[in-house]
């Protein structure tokens, strides 16, 4: 059964030779340090751990293109509440008893001086956008659309978006995360050149703009089916396992508003038109980004009411 492991515990573990994978973590200290989570069947260990051997086994050449196929079917296998998602120390525990080895494999760097390549510490203990297993389902729970995983996909095909898009404080508002998951759809059909930095520079405008743009104003969230979601949790104890050559379906707590979405996009083309875009050929300078045409004037939300 999975477990609650504080951080304390961890990072007196966390030496080289475990972040470089040499080593697994001292299993039955960490266990003694765990407090135990019930015995739900949805705590179990083993369904997690078997998608952590999918995943290496299926991506052993491409590791990045792991985290599409994985994010989904992590989320629907650990079925929860946002709250329950937010306790780093279940993901403490994930990464250190139950799947060390897939945190080594997915995010170890370069090697340096001919020895192995290693993860970083927050990769096994760190924020909800960085750590291993916590990235990838909080990908899932903020970009899904209701029951619909494929959104997932196109968020995880560009490491930015999990990278700095996630950071946002506004990306809790479901109509703002799909708006911009339609223009990274947009650009990567368009084979927009330098595509990460596009979405850094579309990221920190919206973010920036969200200051005196009311999101939740200009395009309103639907309230979400808190009982529908409880339902797809409790139904955890009988639910089949995720599949693998299809995606898995998500809690039916209400999809995101179309409308909602299309109020938002032409103001997302206008702020990443007049985004700075970083020069890489130039250090830290910045020149604008492609210019979109939006035709929408941002003001606030009062003086357009």
């Amino acid at each position: 059964m999975l477990g609650l492991l504080a951080d304390a515990s961890v990072a007196k573990h966390l030496g080289q030779a475990v972040l470089s994978g040499q080593e697994r973590p001292p299993q039955v200290a960490l266990r003694r340090a765990a407090e135990p989570l019930g015995g739900a069947h949805r705590w179990r260990t083993e369904p997690v751990r078997v998608l952590v051997d999918e995943a290496m086994r299926r991506f052993e050449d491409q590791r990045t293109a792991a985290d599409s196929w994985f994010a989904p079917r992590l989320h629907a296998t650990l079925r929860m509440t946002r709250a329950e998602a937010a306790d780093g120390r279940l993901w403490n525990f994930i990464a250190m008893v139950v799947a060390p080895d897939y945190v080594a494999w997915r995010h170890r760097g370069s090697s340096t001086g001919g020895g192995p390549g290693s993860a970083t510490a927050a990769r096994f203990c760190g924020p909800h956008y960085t750590q291993a297993f916590s990235r990838l389902w909080w990908a899932a729970e903020l970009f899904r659309d209701g029951p619909d995983y494929r959104p997932i996909e196109t968020a995880c095909r560009v490491q930015d978006v999990l990278q700095t898009t996630m950071r946002l404080d506004v990306i809790d508002h479901r109509p703002t995360a799909q708006a911009i998951l339609h223009m990274v759809e947009r650009q990567l059909a368009e084979g927009v050149p330098r595509l990460g930095d596009q979405v850094n520079a579309l990221s920190s405008a919206v973010n920036a703009a969200g200051s005196t743009l009311v999101y939740d104003v200009l395009a309103p969230d639907r309230q979400a089916d808190t009982d529908a979601l409880q339902d797809w949790i409790d139904e955890a104890e009988d639910a089949a396992a995720a599949p693998w050559d299809r995606l898995p379906e998500g809690p039916r707590d209400g999809e995101v508003s179309r409308a909602s979405v299309d109020a938002l996009l032409p103001i997302f083309e206008q702020l990443l038109a007049e985004a700075p875009l970083r020069d890489r050929s130039a250090g830290e300078k910045k020149v604008p980004a492609a210019r979109v045409s939006a035709g929408v004037s941002l003001a606030k939300p009062s003086d357009r009411l």
